[in-house]
């Protein structure tokens, strides 16, 4: 048996018994799963603290539900990895922990707090003077509405790190802050923060044609979305040799149907196919019918991003769309629209451009009838949807937990129409995966759980 495996499932099991909690406290392989249960008692939280184990006390840390006194005892372990990991998993901790942690010697912890929402904003600005530039640069990408002050004395930082974390053309949250006016021209001469700040400029003709000879790409691509970009330097930009600067020329409004489809037509390669299927095409949102039959499918994703309030042979259109993004575009923003059979296509031809797990299928409604079919499907990506059916028969959950496909047996591991047999047997899985999946089954009896444990060493 995959033990480590096995125990890891027994922690997240919801089913655990307390006695058995405590016994998982003694083990010492894996990370310490146990300690992230939300039903912890006292005496369990007490035996984690006792072993003083690394992974334990991390994982305790990161456990949202402990009370407010447990952390602050955490706050003060030696092992800077516990601390951090306290502010990872803060939601309503009292402002004295965070005032312990702000001048923690421990740069870790700090980043952590310069990108956690949850610090008072007194607290999180003394972060703006922390010694060290990366927790500067950290609270730049993150606090994007910070209070002025912050933002001055981060856009105005002497180290080049900061200043661009500051001025930049992505943070890490919604939305871009602005730079105060009287700063935007020192940021403009300043190749650390050009860039960011090229979208905020008054931009000049003169101007305009210098940015566009930078030798910084991400300058030109941040001058090629500029609202008020001369036509010129527009045209000049659409040849450039950059296809990020090409692609967001392509994404203009007012640029011209004949310099579109020359950029559309060269864009060749992983990175232009993934900038254009990135888009957002605001203006396409807001106006979005003449856009539906447009040669360029990223234009007719957006316009099924209108969502229900195109008219209904509209949505029928993208539905059937023989693009896999348009489709999914449509049926995400009202699936309620999609009726069985649809449902199914867009799923089954789904063809994400960049690796993802998510599916159609995780915001789209299937009929039992549905589910149950796809069980014998030759797909095993479709198998995998029918223990969906929370009242799947047991033979069709018994014979999908011996599909030759892990994905399949993992999917159906922690079924409650299971069999009790088939349900252990999956413990003995090839797969760790899947052993895993089946020793967290609430279905589990504790008989089975304290011999699981005893395999264990415990």
């Amino acid at each position: 048996m995959h033990i480590d495996a096995i125990v890891a499932g027994l922690a997240g099991n919801p089913a655990l018994p307390p006695g058995l909690v405590l016994r998982l406290v003694r083990y010492r392989r894996g990370f310490g799963e146990v300690a992230t249960r939300a039903d912890l008692t006292g005496d369990a939280i007490e035996a984690i603290i006792a072993t003083d184990d690394h992974w334990m006390l991390h994982s305790l840390a990161l456990n949202r539900h402990l009370p407010d006194t447990v952390r602050s005892r955490l706050a003060e372990h030696p092992d800077g990895a516990v601390r951090a990991a306290l502010v990872v998993s803060g939601r309503g901790t009292p402002r004295e922990l965070y005032l312990r942690l702000v001048d923690d010697p421990d740069r870790r912890v700090r980043e952590y707090l310069a990108a956690h929402d949850d610090v008072p904003a007194d607290v999180r600005g003394r972060l703006a003077r922390d010694p060290d530039p990366d927790v500067r640069a950290t609270l730049a990408q993150w606090w994007t509405d910070a209070p002025e002050e912050v933002r001055r004395s981060l856009l105005t930082d002497p180290v080049d790190a900061v200043r661009g974390a500051a001025c930049s053309t992505y943070f890490r949250r919604l939305p871009h802050p602005v730079p105060p006016a009287d700063l935007v021209a020192g940021l403009l001469e300043d190749p650390v923060t050009r860039a960011g700040a090229v979208r905020h400029a008054d931009l000049t003709s003169a101007m305009a044609w210098r940015l566009a000879g930078d030798p910084d790409g991400d300058v030109r691509e941040a001058l090629a979305g500029h609202p008020w970009l001369p036509a010129d330097v527009r045209d000049r930009l659409g040849d450039d040799r950059e296809p990020e600067v090409r692609i967001a020329v392509f994404a203009r409004q007012d640029t011209p149907e004949p310099l579109r489809r020359r950029i559309h037509e060269q864009a060749l390669g992983f990175r232009c196919k993934v900038g254009l299927w990135m888009l957002e095409l605001p203006w396409v949102t807001a106006d979005p019918l003449p856009h539906v039959d447009s040669p360029y499918p990223c234009f007719r994703a957006a316009a099924a991003a209108a969502g229900a309030s195109l008219p209904a042979h509209v949505v029928h259109r993208l539905l059937h769309d023989d693009d896999s993004a348009v489709r999914t575009a449509m049926a995400f923003r009202a699936p309620h629209l999609v009726d069985a059979a649809a449902a199914e296509r867009i799923d089954r031809d789904y063809r994400p451009v960049k690796r993802t797990a998510d599916r159609p299928a995780d915001w789209l409604t299937f009929p039992q009838a549905t589910l149950r079919r796809l069980a014998t499907d030759p797909d095993p990506r479709m198998r995998r949807l029918a223990p969906r059916d929370p009242d799947l028969p047991p033979d069709l959950a018994a014979r999908l937990a011996a599909d030759p496909e892990p994905v399949v047996r993992r999917s159906v591991a922690g079924h409650p129409r299971l069999p009790a047999a088939t349900l252990i047997g999956l413990l003995a899985d090839e797969s760790a995966w899947v052993a895993e999946a089946a020793a967290g089954s609430p279905a589990l009896s504790p008989a089975e759980m304290d011999r699981l444990l005893i395999a264990a060493g415990l």
